[in-house]
Formats: C-alpha cells, sequence, structure tokens
C-alpha cells in the first residue's frame, strides 16, 4: 500500500511538472513535452533522481568496486561497477544497488569520466538532457545506451 501512495505522488509531480513546462512555453495540454525539456535546459524529475544517484556514487567512490579491480583481462565492461548477486529485493531497491544499476547503463564515454574527475557531473547533465525520460526503468531498458 506504501509503495502504491509514493509512486502515485511521484506520478503527480511529474504530471505537474509538465503541466508547467507547457505553461512555460505557451504550448497546449497535448503537445509532448520530451523535445520541451532539452530545449528549456531543465531536467525532468526522472533525470533529476538518475542525476542524484550519480553524483552520490561519484563523491563515495571508495564504497565501490570496479571490474578492472577484480581481475586483469581488459574487457569492455572493465570501466562498470561490480554488481554484487544478491536476491533480496529490499536491497536491490536501494541506493547502493540502484546507483550500480543506473552507472553500468552510462555509455562508456562518459562513464570513463568519473576516474578522472574532470567534467563528469557536467557531461552527465548534457547526457540525460538529451532524452528527456520519463522513468528510471525506461532509461536502464533503453537499448540505444550502455
Amino acid at each position: 500500500m506504501i509503495k502504491y501512495t509514493v509512486q502515485s505522488k511521484i506520478y503527480w509531480c511529474i504530471v505537474m511538472q509538465k503541466r508547467v513546462i507547457r505553461l512555460m512555453t505557451g504550448n497546449n495540454v497535448r503537445t509532448s513535452c520530451r523535445p520541451l525539456f532539452p530545449r528549456l535546459g531543465i531536467m525532468n524529475l526522472s533525470s533529476q533522481y538518475i542525476f542524484s544517484l550519480i553524483r552520490f556514487l561519484s563523491r563515495n567512490l571508495q564504497l565501490y568496486t570496479f571490474n578492472f579491480t577484480i581481475h586483469n583481462y581488459s574487457t569492455r565492461y572493465r570501466i562498470q561497477l561490480y554488481k554484487p548477486s544478491t536476491a533480496l529485493t529490499l536491497y536491490q531497491k536501494g541506493l547502493y544497488y540502484e546507483s550500480v544499476r543506473i552507472y553500468n547503463k552510462l555509455p562508456n564515454n562518459i562513464a570513463e569520466l568519473i576516474l578522472q574527475n574532470k567534467g563528469f557531473l557536467t557531461n552527465l547533465k548534457k547526457y540525460l538532457l538529451e532524452k528527456a525520460r520519463y522513468s528510471v526503468e525506461e532509461y536502464v531498458n533503453d537499448p540505444s545506451d550502455g
């Protein structure tokens, strides 16, 4: 029951954010907001959540393990974070596991910047503004990314 309440509140926040964007641009109710968010340089609620998770990750890298530290093989997944296997849903929905899942979907050219600390968050914000995703699952399941 709690999950339903939280999801419905998030849904209404997204609806209100779209309504404000339409008012700011003078568009009608039936106009899609996807192209409006990048044009205004505003991240939608889902992109803000993703940005906050990855910012937490970048500030606390000592808590995470990269794949290249586990083995010495130069694979295409070397820059990704090690995702611990677990069966507990509570853990999988937690901050640590969710941030690893989202980081591992970043394109390699952006993911590699986290180790250099040069322009990582700026490039991440540009990347998230490119496509206004309306949910985290839409971001994770996008076949064109990661």
